[in-house]
């Protein structure tokens, strides 16, 4: 008997906490991720830097990302824009190229923690025209569909800014950001 009981003691030891008992953090969240207090305190504290246009992209060093079958358009980045900000926004020079090879050029951000992005400057003829649009939410169910995958595959895997450029040029040479095949449907 007593064999039998310290077995389960030890069984539920190694399982994990008792019922009633507080779960470590560190077993409940992926690290990439931020709890519900650090999000409230970047909502709070959130002040936008200054925004400037970066140099407009050369269309030999753009980097293709997928966004869906669905789509005629072909998305790119340009590697050399590609800004995470100490203000918790990722920006970025989007290009949407259609199957005429007409290109859509646009400057924007993505704000991982609020799930919102904007756009900053809109491109034509190698200049940049500056836009004043709002955040907007990033829809799931949208046919903007490339916001939602920037954000969910590249960006901001568990809703946490990307730290360097790098690290944002590597998930998309590699088709996605490492910690993004962890995320949860809600994630997305």
């Amino acid at each position: 008997m007593r064999r039998a009981l310290a077995f389960l003691a030890a069984t539920a030891i190694a399982a994990g906490p008792v019922l009633g008992q507080p779960v470590p953090e560190e077993r409940t969240r992926n690290k990439n991720q931020k709890s519900d207090w650090e999000i409230e305190q970047e909502l709070r504290n959130f002040k936008e830097g200054e925004i400037k246009p970066p140099a407009y992209p050369k269309m030999e060093n753009l980097i293709e990302f997928f966004v869906s079958g669905a789509t005629s358009f072909s998305f790119f980045i340009d590697p050399a824009s590609l800004a995470p900000g100490t203000d918790g926004v990722v920006r970025y020079t989007l290009v949407a190229r259609s199957p005429t090879g007409v290109a859509n050029v646009s400057y924007e951000g993505i704000r991982c923690v609020t799930n919102s992005y904007r756009s900053y400057a809109f491109g034509n003829d190698g200049r940049w025209t500056i836009s004043e649009s709002d955040w907007r939410d990033i829809e799931p169910r949208t046919v903007q569909r490339w916001h939602l995958e920037l954000r969910s595959r590249y960006f901001c895997p568990g809703r946490v800014p990307i730290y360097t450029a790098a690290e944002g040029v590597d998930a998309l040479r590699r088709g996605g950001h490492p910690a993004a095949s962890t995320r949860t449907g809600s994630e997305r």
